[in-house]
């Protein structure tokens, strides 16, 4: 009999928050688990990580159309919500084929903090997964309520960081 899965959250303005992310899907694929890495608001390029989940034969679902509209001004709430939801029917039909033991949903956070889908939206689309799935969600901005629903929490702390002194993101070290 499987166990039931449980909720972790990597949050906070700290760096880390996808690494350890990487870190539990490389384990749980090590271990024989089945892995389903998803990421939002990143754009679709050769990451170095999602290269190396691919080639480690972990699934990837990147969903570059749900944009930060932080970053992105141009792009309207409506239609991120738009995407999100496509992409959240997408996700349900990977796992509806394949049984998948975790999930990852990397920058899921950022999408309640940023306001492109509602925290009640977020957690009717957590508690629609099967039981036995293990979820690890990411980004800056986690609410009481998500961080009370979920069963890990931890908060990333920035310190100190490059970026500050205007160094850019390195590929292989940030990217």
């Amino acid at each position: 009999m499987k166990k039931k899965g449980l909720v972790h959250i990597y949050t906070g303005d700290g760096k880390g928050k996808t690494t350890a992310a990487i870190g539990i899907s490389v384990r749980a694929a090590g271990a024989g688990l089945t892995v389903l890495f998803s990421q939002f608001f990143k754009e679709k390029v050769a990451d170095s990580e999602i290269i190396m989940l691919e080639r480690l034969g972990i699934d990837t679902a990147i969903f570059d159309s749900v944009k930060s509209p932080l970053f992105n001004p141009d792009i309207s709430t409506d239609h991120l919500t738009r995407e999100t939801r496509k992409s959240f029917d997408r996700i349900r039909t990977l796992y509806t084929r394949k049984e998948y033991d975790l999930l990852v949903l990397d920058e899921f956070i950022c999408l309640i903090a940023e306001g492109v889908v509602s925290e009640e939206e977020a957690l009717a689309f957590l508690e629609s997964r099967p039981g036995t799935l293990e979820v690890v969600l990411t980004g800056n901005g986690a609410s009481e309520k998500l961080m009370q629903y979920a069963d890990y929490v931890t908060n990333m702390k920035n310190i100190k960081h490059p970026y500050s002194e205007k160094t850019c993101a390195r590929k292989g070290i940030e990217y």
